[in-house]
């Protein structure tokens, strides 16, 4: 165990811990990413509790488990250790992130994007993602209310990471359907 590099920079949020599981320290988290590779390849993560520092912890084992995934840490070896990290944020080096495909982006890059229509028209920026079990959904803060974009190729047209602009083509009614 650890604690975290001098720059919170260099750290990246993946996840957060739900709750522990089972009386010898594991921890029932959830990620924020569709792969798995993340935890199963990682070899240690950070855990911050609350607005604490992040701490590191070697990672024994990770595992699917129902919606998301149970961690065995080796530095955590009692239910009274994870009770300590109920819902701290879990987070990785930048550097021990997979590499991505193309047209996939991770959560970080995306948050605080600028969201335009085609018609050019300002929407919000992006202020939350919700994970869904086929495509994300983008929250965007418009005003006092939000609207919620599917993310998929048909709405997203482009994402300019340099100049922090994403651009949509909301299908008819889109807009009017999704606003809470």
């Amino acid at each position: 165990m650890g604690l975290a590099p001098n720059s919170d920079h260099s750290l990246l949020p993946v996840g957060k811990v739900l709750r522990p599981h089972g009386l010898r320290g594991q921890l029932k988290i959830s990620a924020y990413a569709r792969s798995d590779a993340t935890f199963l390849n990682a070899r240690s993560i950070f855990l911050r509790p609350g607005t604490g520092k992040p701490v590191e912890f070697a990672i024994r084992s990770a595992r699917p488990f129902k919606s998301g995934y149970i961690l065995e840490l080796e530095e955590l070896s009692s239910l009274t250790d994870a009770e300590k990290y109920r819902a701290a944020d879990i987070l990785v080096r930048k550097d021990a992130l997979p590499l991505k495909e193309e047209d996939e982006y991770f959560w970080h890059e995306l948050l605080g994007l600028e969201v335009f229509l085609e018609n050019g028209e300002y929407l919000g920026p992006i202020s939350d993602i919700i994970a869904t079990g086929s495509n994300d959904i983008y929250v965007i803060k418009k005003g006092k209310s939000e609207v919620l974009i599917p993310a998929t190729h048909e709405i997203i047209k482009n994402i300019d990471l340099e100049l922090g602009k994403m651009m949509i083509h909301p299908i008819e009614g889109l807009l009017d359907l999704h606003e809470i």
